[in-house]
């Protein structure tokens, strides 16, 4: 998991560089709270930045030393490294300095946390680093029934853009198998790097989560202490519905 992820940290880092349609929404709950702020998997800084340049004091927690060093150099260049401290190690239990007003983990990195006991050991662990009453947030994808028994593991387009460093076209292709027993995908990304004389080179990043359920998730937060706010829908804030694309759950530590 690790290898891959320092693997996809560049890839990662240039795919996902103009997404900051939750930024927002963080911002306003970090605003709601006061900080400091702690992001679980803070991958290169896309949020974590964003957020410090608002004022917060934000600690970032993530396992791959490429993506901790990709967001280093964001947090220097944004002249906001002083209010930045990034912790590589596992977000499920490193170890944490203080306590901390609000905690978020984005982009369906809970899911990563592939057996019930991670889960609640992970929130566990980060409900002891909250403050008295402080808030929780968890955005991961709505698993739709349809959609995963339709999966058949095929090799799909994800999209194609150009690398701005070196001007190398980059082909984003990903295959997905599902276990629909144990919850569970098996993901496997390609990054097909393509020089102007036609050279190619191919990257894989395979990964497995475990996608889930609202109930479950409800379950989950109250076992390990935590009170449930409300879910949303979407980063507008919309109502969890069935047509909902995110679940996006809002606690509260008890």
């Amino acid at each position: 998991m690790l290898t891959s992820m320092n693997r996809a940290a560049r890839f990662f880092d240039i795919e996902y560089a103009n997404y900051d349609e939750d930024i927002p929404v963080l911002e306003a709950f970090a605003q709601r709270t006061g900080g400091p702020v702690l992001e679980l998997g803070c991958g290169t800084g896309r949020t974590l930045i964003p957020l410090a340049r608002s004022g917060f004091d934000i600690t970032g927690v993530d396992m791959s030393p490429e993506m901790l060093g990709i967001a280093a150099t964001k947090a220097r260049a944004a002249r906001v490294a002083k209010r930045v401290n990034l912790i590589e190690g596992s977000y499920a239990d490193a170890p944490l300095e203080g306590q901390f007003a609000f905690a978020y983990i984005v982009m369906n990195t809970f899911l990563h946390l592939l057996t019930q006991e991670d889960q609640l050991r992970a929130l566990r662990h980060w409900r002891e680093h909250l403050t008295p009453s402080g808030l929780l947030l968890i955005d991961v994808f709505q698993p739709d029934v349809a959609v995963l028994a339709g999966i058949d593991g095929s090799l799909i387009h994800d999209h194609t853009w150009t690398d701005p460093s070196n001007g190398m076209s980059m082909m984003k292709w990903v295959t997905t198998e599902v276990d629909l027993a144990r919850q569970m995908m098996h993901v496997t990304m390609i990054y097909d790097e393509v020089s102007a004389d036609g050279e190619l080179r191919r990257n894989l990043v395979p990964y497995d989560i475990r996608y889930l359920w609202r109930y479950e998730a409800e379950l989950l937060l109250d076992k390990a202490g935590f009170e449930l706010e409300t879910i949303y829908g979407g980063w507008d804030l919309s109502p969890f519905e069935s047509g909902s694309d995110r679940m996006i759950l809002l606690a509260r530590r008890k």
